[in-house]
């Protein structure tokens, strides 16, 4: 299987570290196994992978979307800027015999030369990039002309853009002129990112979650697995009553959520033809 070395990353390197340690905290790979693992297959289907094209996943995580996109016949190149995420998805991909490339490489740089790739994807991943304007051009560079994007999306009023909104004052603030994640789940936000490059067709669906019996369960388990709200109770750890806020506050979304075992979470995919 091969390896490239990491990229060196010229912009804001303690930000980058920070970043990828965020993402390192917990276990990322239990969500996108048992929480979303329809959404990678989702998108690849969405964009018409096919046997032999090249494609890029632009945080890629363990291979939520890389893996189904190999399965296909493609040659894939997974990236992301958590080294943990990467060993992950090397073992995972391993153990499913898959020839994958997995690289260290930063949304906002990427380390490919330009029209390099048939096809770049990202589920729910670039979107965490803190600067959206060179993720939009780093995506549209590394692609031919002619080929296609593929990206989903959280949206502000989805369900992870409510826990999000949620958290928000419980979480340590932002960098200086980071825009929010669920951005990318705008429509009108992505067309001003890419109707330049990329001739866009936009559609917002929904995510039927089933994994949990109560907003409590949502709750401990994204406590226990998911970066974001891992450090947003870090940053309140030594404030009992803050915790506390934040627990009924995040049972109360999940709570609101579930009907009948089942929570539906909207996400927009994204998909266009570079040109």
């Amino acid at each position: 299987m091969d390896t490239i070395p990491a990229a060196v990353t010229t912009a804001a390197p303690e930000l980058k570290a920070k970043h990828a340690a965020m993402w390192a905290m917990g276990d990322y790979p239990a969500v996108a196994r048992e929480v979303i693992p329809a959404l990678g297959p989702r998108l690849v289907d969405a964009v018409g992978v096919a046997a032999g094209e090249r494609v890029l996943d632009i945080a890629a995580g363990d291979g939520n979307a890389s893996i189904p996109a190999a399965e296909r016949g493609a040659s894939v190149v997974a990236s992301d800027l958590t080294p943990a995420l990467l060993e992950a998805g090397r073992a995972k991909s391993a153990g499913a015999g898959l020839d994958i490339t997995w690289q260290a490489a930063d949304a906002e740089a990427l380390p490919f030369d330009d029209g390099a790739f048939d096809v770049a994807i990202s589920c729910v991943g670039l979107m965490f990039a803190p600067f959206h304007a060179p993720v939009a051009a780093e995506l549209t560079r590394v692609v031919r002309r002619g080929g296609r994007i593929g990206l989903i999306a959280w949206t502000t009023e989805g369900f992870i853009g409510q826990m999000f909104a949620a958290m928000k004052p419980f979480a340590p603030p932002p960098p200086e002129g980071a825009q929010p994640p669920v951005l990318w789940g705008d429509e009108e936000h992505v067309r001003e990112l890419l109707r330049e490059r990329v001739e866009l067709r936009l559609a917002r669906e929904q995510l039927d979650v089933s994994a949990f019996a109560s907003g409590a369960a949502f709750r401990d388990f994204f406590k226990a697995t998911y970066g974001p709200t891992i450090a947003a109770y870090r940053a309140i750890a030594e404030q009992p009553e803050r915790v506390a806020e934040l627990d009924a506050a995040l049972a109360e979304l999940g709570d609101r959520h579930l009907e009948d075992g089942l929570m539906r979470w909207e996400y927009l995919l994204t998909t266009g033809t570079v040109r």
